[in-house]
């Protein structure tokens, strides 16, 4: 999940680790807690991979204290890099057509639908095709309907007080969730259907 989060990032433009770190815990919760110590290792192996790339620029790197070993170890390695090449220069990544192939398949990806995977999906989900945007709502709005049969009635006998009052709240928030995703449907579907209007024109038109 982080490198699909980290290619999205990407796909936006050239960034460098301290500014990947920094939009990874303003804009997806999930991935709040991500370190230099995890973001460091996925950006290598996604240069491995042929799925990013690096250029030099921008200033010195300044990274803030991680409050992990690991984080501290990532983020000295990185300054020692930069010394290498020099006191004003810094590690840029830039996503590759590789890379690109890559964040689009995995935000296609249907066998894990979980809610923290299908939160990133929609967080980039403009750079889907519609029909497969429209298939990840459906999906997850599929999920929470039959987790909805799951949760404890609230008139079953062996819930007390307490466990009643759970029941009650979780069922409450899957409800919840599906008229959201039910808007977001209705939403994509009237937006699909209005895009396919000038289609319909211009064949008309042209017959």
């Amino acid at each position: 999940m982080l490198d699909l989060a980290l290619l999205g990032l990407l796909e936006e433009g050239p960034q460098h680790g301290y500014e990947l770190r920094k939009r990874l815990r303003t804009q997806f919760g999930l991935l709040a807690n991500a370190s230099f110590g995890s973001i460091y290792p996925a950006l290598a192996r996604l240069e491995t991979n042929g799925a990013v790339e690096t250029v030099e620029g921008g200033s010195q790197i300044l990274t803030p204290s991680t409050g992990s070993l690991s984080g501290e170890w990532a983020a000295m390695r990185a300054r020692r890099r930069a010394g290498t090449r020099g006191r004003r220069s810094r590690k840029v990544y830039r996503i590759t057509p590789t890379g690109r192939e890559f964040f689009l398949t995995g935000l296609s990806e249907s066998s894990a639908d979980d809610a923290r995977s299908f939160s990133l999906r929609l967080a980039f989900a403009r750079h889907m095709e519609p029909d497969a945007r429209l298939a990840l709502l459906e999906r997850r709005r599929a999920q929470l309907v039959q987790h909805l049969t799951e949760v404890p009635t609230t008139d079953d006998p062996g819930l007390d007080t307490y466990a009643r009052s759970v029941a009650e709240h979780t069922a409450e928030g899957v409800e919840q969730d599906i008229d959201w995703l039910d808007r977001l449907i209705e939403a994509e579907r009237a937006a699909t259907d209005a895009s396919a209007v000038p289609d319909r024109r211009k064949s008309r038109r042209s017959a």
